[in-house]
């Protein structure tokens, strides 16, 4: 009996696939696991037992005996002439008139999934458009590997075990626990049959409008689409929205999405670009007068409750005052109800075109309503954050935390050392290593006890190193309004009956806020975001001006002219606080040879130097603001849950 129409049509799809493989030089043959991986490994299997499989995860067989029968998408290769391509169209007869309901036996290795029964099941199925397979799986675990490819796979082990999604998967390290945080799932726990179903709905659902929208002519993953998506939106939104909502938002956020598939997401802007200089022309010529720029102020508290939002408004009020009418500087404050979103939608019906939110917490805010309103130029003060329409600020800060560490180290007669950090979050772990590494410098057997004020809370902090006969503290970097504390302020010492400040560190947000205004009327800020595909993230220090340090009565004058001459070398950029090579607690070394870390390497530090005591709280620790800052902007371990740091050290 003559094949039918079906089996031809399967046969020209496998023909073209060869064809279309060949000319691209690539293979035109099914892989094989047992020529990936020894044969004997699989006799050491783990049974799954019977599940559904993801179709477009079955690549190959596991012999090589039905190589030549199938193209690589599995459709037919045998002449139509054959008993093969006979029994071919009598199986899909009769999958169209009782399904196929009898699993397929296969082998998993990397979320990859090889045939040993089966094959021509998985041919018809996926002829007919099928999602998913019943298949009886025996899982080959990898050699153990510190590659990006198995360590990722180890992630989704983990997923997969609470979970038992076995559908999505990840471009990236560390995203399966970033989708958990985003759906608000804790790590730990086992989904319920609803929860499993639920989210197999929305992904389908998603994945469907995703690729509608192109989504597979992009080198990622639908599961990096679908993250980017639910950190926009939300997972409750994306759970109650139809395909024709999602393919609208997604076409709004595809820079966003088009961003996560680049290696390199950041672009960090160490230095102001020079401003525009008028031309002689428009000098000589006279102009219309331009448009006064509006630009809010966006605090989570009132300047009178918070140092941090006092500083910011003190830098507000000097840029409002040195740019004169040709801006409009407005400021908004939000409710205790903490609703940044409404906020930000207020600043704009009012017209304004440039906000800056000034705190991390208003970092998600920030980016859904950049994506809405492309027109306005939203500034959030964090850093580290790879989001294409929201543009970040931060000082580098470490600068003057490697000085106070070099006075501290000169300073000490015991050589024991205290740090308080607020949070820990990208920037602040740099702050701590600069200081201990000055204090190396200075003081080579100094050692640097570390407290954190987002677990015990600043005082307490600073009061449990001083128990500890430690005098000589850095804490934090702005003043608190609460009197009992100011001895957590600046690099002090702490005695029994009084504390000494002896310098602190200087946010000049007054000179940032100039800057960047300066750069949003003369189009600069703008000219930037077009010419490049990656996000910005601003990263101005002491050679900017936006970072300093102020010397109290208290510190002598031979210790003034010894950190000056550490504060000249870095405004210079002679000054190296991160010079290679130097050790981490764990024993590794950083840099093989004398250099210097890229901001990059700086930023992204989640490592404390050797003579630090102490270590990155998780998240458990925290207090509720901490837990807050953390959830945006925090450094990978302080994201971590106890039971996590458990597993990840075996």
């Amino acid at each position: 009996m003559q094949p039918e129409i079906n089996y031809k049509e399967a046969l020209r799809l496998g023909q073209k696939e060869v064809h279309a493989r060949a000319a691209k030089n690539e293979s035109t043959a099914l892989p094989v696991l047992d020529e990936i991986i020894p044969a004997e490994k699989t006799m050491s299997g783990i049974s799954l037992g019977v599940i559904q499989i993801p179709m477009r995860f079955i690549v190959g067989t596991k012999t090589a005996g039905r190589v030549g029968a199938f193209a690589p998408n599995f459709m037919p290769l045998l002449a139509e002439s054959t008993e093969f391509a006979s029994k071919w169209e009598s199986l899909y007869r009769s999958h169209m008139s009782e399904g196929i309901r009898e699993p397929i036996k296969v082998y998993e290795y990397l979320n990859r999934y090889y045939v040993e029964e089966g094959n021509k099941r998985v041919s018809v199925l996926r002829y007919c458009g099928a999602y998913s397979i019943p298949a009886d799986v025996t899982r080959i675990m990898p050699e153990k590997s510190d590659s990006d490819e198995v360590q990722l796979y180890l992630e989704y082990l983990d997923f997969n075990r609470y979970s038992k999604i076995n559908f999505i998967e990840f471009s990236k390290r560390g995203n399966y626990k970033e989708l958990l945080r985003a759906i608000g799932k804790p790590f730990n726990e086992f989904w319920s049959v609803e929860e499993q179903q639920r989210f197999s709905s929305t992904y389908y659902h998603f994945e469907r409008a995703f690729k509608e929208n192109g989504g597979d002519r992009l080198k990622m993953t639908v599961g990096d689409a679908m993250l980017s998506y639910i950190q926009i939106y939300g997972y409750s939104q994306l759970q109650n929205e139809g395909e024709a909502e999602i393919r609208i938002n997604l076409k709004k956020i595809k820079e966003e999405i088009f961003l996560k598939k680049q290696d390199d997401e950041i672009e960090v802007k160490a230095v102001p670009v020079e401003e525009k200089k008028q031309s002689v022309i428009a000098k000589v010529l006279p102009i219309s007068k331009p448009q006064k720029l509006k630009a809010a102020f966006v605090y989570d508290f009132p300047p009178e409750k918070s140092g941090w939002v006092k500083d910011h408004e003190l830098g507000r009020i000097h840029a409002q005052t040195v740019l004169g009418d040709r801006v409009d500087t407005v400021v908004y404050i939000c409710g205790e109800d903490k609703n940044y979103a409404a906020v930000l939608e207020q600043a704009i019906e009012e017209n304004c075109k440039l906000i800056f939110t000034t705190s991390p917490r208003m970092l998600q805010a920030s980016l859904r309503t950049a994506v809405e309103y492309p027109d306005v130029v939203i500034m959030n003060c964090s850093l580290n954050t790879s989001h294409r329409y929201v543009r970040t600020y931060y000082t580098r800060m470490y600068e003057a935390k490697f000085i106070l560490g070099v006075l501290a180290g000169s300073l000490t007669q015991s050589g024991r050392l205290g740090y308080v950090c607020d949070y820990p979050i990208y920037g602040q772990i740099a702050g701590i290593n600069a200081f201990a590494l000055g204090a190396q410098m200075a003081n080579p057997r100094s050692k640097v006890y570390l407290e954190w004020s987002s677990v015990k809370g600043a005082k307490e902090a600073a009061l449990s190193l001083n128990r500890q006969h430690i005098h000589l503290i850095s804490s934090q970097d702005t003043a608190r309004f609460n009197e009992d504390d100011r001895e957590s302020y600046g690099l002090s010492h702490i005695g029994s009956d009084k504390t000494d400040l002896l310098a602190v560190p200087i946010w000049k947000w007054g000179v940032y806020y100039e800057r960047i205004l300066r750069s949003m009327l003369d189009k600069t800020i703008k000219s930037e975001y077009i010419n490049t595909e990656r996000a910005l993230n601003y990263f101005w220090g002491m050679s900017a001006g936006v970072v300093d340090i102020e010397y109290a009565p208290a510190l002598p004058l031979a210790s003034r002219r010894y950190a000056d001459f550490f504060r000249s070398s870095l405004i210079s950029g002679a000054g190296k606080p991160f010079l290679t090579p130097f050790y981490t607690q764990s024993g590794e070394i950083i840099g093989a040879r004398q250099n210097e870390l890229s901001l990059e390497q700086i930023i992204n530090m989640d490592y404390l130097v050797d003579n630090v005591i102490g270590s990155i709280p998780v998240y458990d620790e925290l207090t509720d603001m901490g837990k807050a800052t953390v959830d945006t902007v925090g450094v990978s371990k302080a994201r971590l849950k106890a039971d996590e740091k458990t597993e990840d050290k075996g």
